[in-house]
């Protein structure tokens, strides 16, 4: 069994704040009181000397008093409680899904890495059914060690073609100015891959914005977005020579 380490300080009567001169004043008189022959040369008085040596030994060295401070200070910290792990029972993730999961559906494999969990990293299915609208949350019920939840919200992932407007898409059409001028039909390509018809109105301005139908994204209570096309166009500048 280890033996416990001796308050020097206490043996000197002060306490941890003390100076150099504190601890050398308190070890002179105590020495005097203590000494074999003013004692008598009792047992008690010899022990209580050779304590007291011990301690003014340690204290009036700072570096040997650096190190006894450190070891009083180890069983405190060794000795308190370790904190547990804090435990989050529910957790929320956003998940960004490809725009055209949305309308086909998907599966994804999530692993949640808890320390606090012992039994290791936590792997659940997160399944989507088809015409999922973005936003939709999905509750997994976690490992029975925690009960609880795992919350996913769906998000759409950012697309180079389409901009994403709620349940609505955006997205820009070139065209040149004679179509601008006179109108008429545009194709371009869906969400799906598919090619979807654009009808150009006579003189559409630039910046206007043509809507298409059910060809956004899947709405919260069904139905799909729409898709909203903005026409741009260069407008045409011609430089000729006065007079011609």
């Amino acid at each position: 069994m280890q033996r416990p380490t001796p308050n020097h300080y206490a043996t000197l009567g002060l306490d941890r704040r003390c100076t150099l001169a504190q601890i050398r004043a308190a070890y002179r008189s105590l020495a005097k009181q203590l000494h074999p022959d003013v004692n008598g040369g009792a047992h008690a008085s010899l022990a209580r000397t050779q304590e007291l040596n011990a301690a003014y030994e340690i204290l009036s060295d700072p570096d040997l008093r650096a190190a006894y401070d450190r070891e009083l200070d180890a069983p405190k910290k060794s000795s308190a409680p370790a904190r547990a792990a804090k435990i989050q029972r529910n957790i929320s993730q956003d998940v960004n899904l490809p725009l055209e999961d949305f309308l086909r559906g998907t599966k994804r494999e999530v692993r949640v890495n808890d320390p606090a969990n012992p039994n290791g990293v936590e792997i659940y299915e997160l399944v989507v059914p088809p015409e999922t609208a973005p936003g939709t949350r999905f509750k997994i019920p976690r490992d029975e060690t925690f009960g609880g939840f795992l919350e996913l919200r769906v998000k759409a992932q950012p697309n180079f073609r389409f901009k994403v407007r709620g349940s609505d898409l955006r997205c820009d059409l070139k065209i040149k100015a004679e179509r601008a001028t006179h109108g008429g039909t545009e194709m371009i390509h869906g969400l799906t891959g598919g090619m979807l018809r654009v009808q150009i109105p006579r003189r559409v301005a630039r910046g206007e914005i043509i809507r298409i139908a059910n060809e956004g994204l899947p709405k919260t209570r069904g139905g799909r977005g729409d898709l909203l096309v903005r026409v741009t166009y260069r407008v045409e500048v011609r430089v000729t020579r006065a007079g011609k």
